[in-house]
């Protein structure tokens, strides 16, 4: 425990993530939902995945955009639930420094990746009603490839300098984080240097998101 409360500026060991702030007793129960649909989105995007795999007729863009829906999901769901299950149900909320970097990586690029899929999506069926004759021949294996990869690429850059950025950075004293898992902005509140590049830098890619798929 001291060396959560160390007040020597440095890259700290690890952070201590509490869970859902005031339901302390009640995160035992609340774990077992989320259990339950961890369970069924695993499963589910699994078999989905494997079905559109195997089933050729399904090799369309519409169904290559929910497979990649799909694994979206499982990637940002497994990137959470399990350790906010063992933090609800034994306590266990300690995180080291470069687990958390790398989950906050994981979780705020996928979810970036997942916002941009489904303006893919709604491009594809766009495209469809509007241009039914021509679909096929605009959205063709190629460009669903090169649109997945290039939403895939879009997440990692933009979220890329924000786990670079905290890395450099000193922390101090309080190293608790008031949720359930590494969010970037709950990390860069224990930052003991100025955090104004890391806040702009934050709303700026939540800007571009927003206004670029919306």
């Amino acid at each position: 425990m001291s060396s959560l409360n160390s007040t020597t500026p440095s890259q700290p060991p690890s952070f201590l993530l509490l869970g859902i702030p005031g339901l302390e007793k009640e995160q035992f129960w609340i774990a077992f939902p989320f259990c339950i649909m961890y369970a069924i989105a695993v499963l589910g995007n699994i078999i989905l995945l494997i079905a559109i795999k195997t089933e050729s007729s399904l090799h369309e863009p519409m169904y290559l955009f929910l497979a990649m829906l799909a694994f979206t999901d499982l990637v940002l769901s497994t990137s959470m639930l399990p350790k906010m299950l063992t933090i609800f149900w034994w306590g266990s909320g300690e995180i080291g420094f470069v687990s958390c970097l790398v989950q906050l990586f994981f979780v705020h690029t996928f979810t970036a990746v997942e916002s941009g899929v489904l303006m893919a999506m709604a491009l594809d069926r766009y495209f469809a009603i509007c241009y039914p004759l021509r679909h096929s021949s605009i959205l063709s294996m190629p460009m669903v490839t090169a649109l997945g990869n290039l939403v895939l690429l879009r997440g990692v850059l933009m979220v890329s300098p924000m786990c670079f950025l905290l890395h450099r950075k000193d922390f101090c004293q309080h190293r608790v984080i008031s949720h359930s898992y590494c969010e970037h902005m709950a990390v860069v509140k224990l930052v003991c240097e100025d955090t104004r590049v890391n806040a702009i830098y934050c709303f700026l890619v939540a800007i571009a998101v927003a206004t670029f798929d919306i």
